[in-house]
Formats: structure tokens, C-alpha cells, sequence
């Protein structure tokens, strides 16, 4: 079995229960979550959000996918502007955009978290990291265009 570099199951573990129960409490409780409709002004905000952020999300998984298993350092295309962008990307750009179009603030609720998780858990990632990819890695780190998102 080959192991993943990432602390996406970490971070999965720490936001999954606040979806779960935030999922349930959305449907037993609407009105508690609802935005207000959403009026055209966020639902137009919420889709200009969401097409980067879906975007950045497929992105990441694509290189995920085709150099991982080949143990190389990703660093180009949405790596090159911040170190984690699926992280990033899915907690910022699309789980709040998404919640706001379905008329909830969880999406934002839960993107925070999962923000906050991936926070938590990335020094841990980034040591393997450097462990790994030694000097490829640090000279990456110091050319990342945002390195503290």
C-alpha cells in the first residue's frame, strides 16, 4: 500500500463530525441556517467564488493523482500559489459558496474548520514533506507565491 503524504484524512476526521451534525441540525432546523434566500447579490458572488474554487479543487486532485505515485514534488499550477491548495481551495472557495446557493451558512461554518484543521495538521505534512523532498522542497517553500495561506 502507498502512503500519501497529506493529513487529508486528519483533517477529514476533525471536520467530518461538524458536517455530519451540521447536515442534520440543516434539515431538522432550516430556518436556524437559512441566509435569506440568497439574494442575487451573494448568490452572484457565491458563483464567481465556486468556479475557481472547483477549479483549484480538480486541479490539485489531477496532480495529485498523476505525481504522487511517481513520488514527485508538486509545485506547479495551483501549488505554485499556495502550499495546500485542495485544502485551501475546498474550504474557502467552495464549501461556503456552495452552502450559501443552497440558502445555508454551514457551508462557511464548515469551511472554516476544515481551514482550521488544515492549519492544525500541515507542520506535520510540510516535515514529511521536507523529509522526503529535502532541498527540492525548501527551495518550493521559498518560491510558493502565498506562503501563509
Amino acid at each position: 500500500m502507498k502512503e500519501l503524504v497529506g493529513s487529508g484524512d486528519k483533517i477529514g476526521l476533525l471536520a467530518g463530525p461538524f458536517l455530519i451534525i451540521g447536515l442534520l441540525l440543516n434539515i431538522l432546523f432550516p430556518a436556524f441556517f437559512n441566509v435569506g434566500g440568497p439574494p442575487a447579490g451573494l448568490r452572484i458572488i457565491s458563483m464567481i467564488l465556486l468556479v475557481p474554487g472547483v477549479v483549484i479543487w480538480i486541479w490539485s486532485v489531477i496532480l495529485i493523482l498523476a505525481k504522487v505515485p511517481k513520488k514527485e514534488l508538486i509545485t506547479t499550477g495551483p501549488y505554485s500559489i499556495v502550499r495546500h491548495p485542495l485544502y485551501t481551495g475546498v474550504a474557502l472557495l467552495v464549501l461556503p459558496w456552495v452552502g450559501f446557493l443552497f440558502n445555508t451558512w454551514l457551508g462557511a461554518l464548515i469551511g472554516v474548520i476544515l481551514y482550521a484543521g488544515s492549519r492544525l495538521y500541515s507542520p506535520l505534512e510540510e516535515e514529511k514533506l521536507a523529509k522526503a523532498f529535502g532541498a527540492a522542497w525548501e527551495e518550493y517553500r521559498k518560491r510558493v507565491f502565498i506562503p501563509w495561506l
